[in-house]
């Protein structure tokens, strides 16, 4: 997949093969966050007094680090999506002209905050090593949050890309689907219920691998560093659903550009 060539991001098989390797590293972000205890202290809003900001460390870090990368052009990518649209600045680097893609409107699809809340209040409390603070962590926390929140945007807002390749492959059908606002309709057409369950066998397999140390691998007791069932079950419940509700709200608008 090259977002210079258009030609090649709409290709489902290039597509499904970038999602692939984004499992990878979400996995790999969960297992380095898994070394760390829950840090409730890094997600209490105004916790920390910091000056002119309203929120939690999480936030203020998350909002320094999206400044700095808007600065290098992350988010002229098309595949990025940041968590503070209305906070980021103008690139010092040469602005790059990608080829239009993606709907008019594609900035707009944005469940970022869905993803903040989800991660905090779901992931963290089941992968740390344990519960409670240490403060001489705190940083090192909330960088590898930032990682892992980064990935998981990334992901799931590539369903972007999965809705408007399937719109391009069958235009009529969804034509149909969107003007009766089907939404029902519209789910059922972008489910693949068989991909689905191989995505969570192989994040159970995945887990397996990369959180065991190999030497462990094979003895009765593998300690792996985050339960591999664990990761699938939050693919499940959150990244999938989201994905898709991405790529219903992306749908239900489509018709705005043909008009």
């Amino acid at each position: 997949m090259d977002f210079m060539k258009p030609e090649t991001v709409l290709q489902l098989p290039n597509i499904r093969q970038a999602l692939i390797r984004m499992e990878d590293t979400i996995v790999f972000d969960l297992i380095e966050r898994s070394q760390f205890y829950s840090s409730p202290s890094v997600y209490e809003p105004n916790k920390y007094n910091i000056p002119n900001f309203n929120g939690s460390f999480l936030d203020w870090s998350l909002l320094q680090m999206e400044k700095t990368h808007s600065q290098v052009r992350r988010y002229e990518a098309p595949d990025e999506v940041p968590f503070f649209p209305d906070e980021l600045l103008p690139p010092i680097l040469p602005p790059v002209e990608y080829p239009s893609v993606l709907a008019s409107y594609t900035k707009e699809i944005n469940v970022n905050k869905e993803i903040l809340n989800f991660y905090v209040n779901e992931i963290v409390p089941q992968i740390s090593c344990k519960a409670g603070d240490q403060q001489e962590n705190l940083g090192s926390v909330s960088v590898c949050d930032i990682d892992t929140l980064q990935a998981l945007s990334r992901r799931i807002h590539f369903g972007k890309f999965v809705a408007e390749a399937k719109y391009q492959a069958d235009k009529e059908g969804y034509k149909k689907l969107i003007l009766a606002k089907d939404i029902k309709g519209i789910e059922e057409s972008i489910t693949n219920s068989a991909v689905e369950e191989m995505i969570l066998d192989r994040l159970v397999e995945k887990g397996k691998t990369y959180g065991v140390d190999p030497s462990m691998r094979y003895s009765q007791n593998p300690q792996s560093k985050v339960q591999p069932e664990i990761i699938a079950k939050l693919y499940k419940d959150y990244v999938i659903p989201l994905t898709k509700k991405v790529e219903v709200d992306y749908l239900l608008r489509r018709l705005e550009d043909e008009e």
